[in-house]
Parts: structure tokens; sequence; C-alpha cells
């Protein structure tokens, strides 16, 4: 199954559109129909689409138009367009108008979701990366969702030893020792303290829950997925 997504079937065929959101929702996304571009919500962001099947013959304003508006609208948006148009100026101008996709009737319900997953892989990339945790190891810099976070050096490397670790947990000692003290009461309540700091500029930072994980009488797991840009290769636990 591809993964879910906000999609909006634009289709004046009454059983046809049914048929197609049936379908689309059985395979888990989540979708809206409309029988015309005219009834498409006016407001922007009042739902959020991911992607859009739309048939060119529409009553009112015809697909090629919809698909121009939408295109410059949300670009990051997926179009698919499906229509018994059949000749080559036809999907030439699909295409011209900002169709991802071009598929002609009859459409099998299977081609259509192979379509969405296709697309699935260019529109969710996208809309992850609006949300991505980065470490920039050059600067130390945290980029997160709602801004930057600047750490030390001993941050961004304790915080890099978590990502680079199987599942993002080291124990005790395995962090202590990338200061290179002595493991004992002093270095664990040292420690404790850089883990809390590390905490609060991952949460200014835009994440939610809470971001490390102390394992009794472990260590700490790292409960974010966190890319590294500019990062060396090796590291504790690698």
């Amino acid at each position: 199954m591809s993964e879910s997504l906000n999609i909006m079937v634009v289709e004046d065929h009454d059983a046809l559109r049914e048929v197609t959101m049936e379908a689309l929702a059985a395979h888990g996304h989540v979708v809206r129909g409309v029988d015309c571009a005219e009834a498409l919500p006016d407001e922007p962001g009042a739902w959020p689409i991911d992607l859009m099947v739309v048939d060119l013959n529409l009553p009112g304003e015809d697909g090629v138009s919809l698909s121009r508006r939408i295109r410059a609208a949300q670009p990051d948006a997926g179009i698919i367009m499906v229509t018994a148009r059949n000749q080559l100026q036809d999907r030439l101008l699909g295409y011209e108008s900002g169709a991802d996709i071009y598929l002609t009737k009859p459409t099998s319900v299977d081609e259509l979701l192979a379509a969405i997953a296709a697309l699935a892989r260019r529109i969710r990339p996208r809309a992850r990366d609006a949300q991505a945790l980065i470490l920039d190891l050059a600067t130390f810099c945290l980029h997160g969702p709602q801004g930057d976070a600047n750490l030390s050096a001993h941050e961004a490397a304790l915080l890099a030893a978590l990502v680079r670790a199987r599942e993002q947990q080291l124990e005790t000692w395995q962090l202590i020792a990338l200061t290179d003290k002595e493991v004992n009461e002093a270095s664990k309540k040292a420690l404790e303290v850089q883990i809390v700091r590390l905490r609060k500029k991952l949460l200014s930072a835009g994440v939610t829950g809470q971001p490390i994980k102390a394992i009794r009488g472990q260590g700490y797991k790292l409960c974010v997925s966190l890319a590294l840009s500019d990062a060396v290769p090796g590291g504790i636990g690698s």
C-alpha cells in the first residue's frame, strides 16, 4: 500500500467519482471529491491537498485551467489527469498545464494506485523535509521545524553519537567516554546536566514529547528522527 495522502478527486461523473473515492480510501488514503472546479474549497489551506485526480472535461472551468491554477498555487501538489482524451496534443497540453501523470480512460484502479504511489515518493519526502530535524556538524547548528538551536561542540558530539548508535541508544559510560573523563558519580551528574540542556534545545527547535529518554541503570535513548549533515564516518556504537 502506498503512503497515505490527502487526495481530492475532481470528476463530474457521479458514479465514477464515488467508485474512485471508495477505491482510494480502501487503500488508506484520505479522500474528498467534488463534481467541478468551482466546488473546491476557496480558503487556502481549508483542506490540505497532497494530490489531485482531475478530469479534463469538467463543467465550468475545465481540467486544464484548474491544473494550471493548482500548479501555480501549490507547486508541490501532485496532479494526475484522468480523461478520455487520448490524442498526443491532448497529452502534451495536459503536461504543459501542470500534470505529473496523464492517464486515459478507462483507467484501472491498479494503474491509478500505481501512479499515486509513484507520486507519493516525491510528495511525502518534501513534506517530511519541512518537518526535518538536521544537525549540521560543521557549524554545530540544529535545524528544526520551529527554528535553529546552536549547540556546543560536546553537545553536537553527544547527539551525533546517539544518532549513529544502534537503536539510537548508548550506555552512560559510552557517552562519558566522549569527554575523555572517568566514569564516576561526578561525570554521571555532569552528563545528566548536559542531557537536560540538549533536551531543551531539541524542544526549542520544534521537537515534541521527550526527545531523549533516560534508560534506568543503562544510559540514554534518542527518541526522534534526526539527520546528520557534513558528518564524518564512524562514531560510538556505529
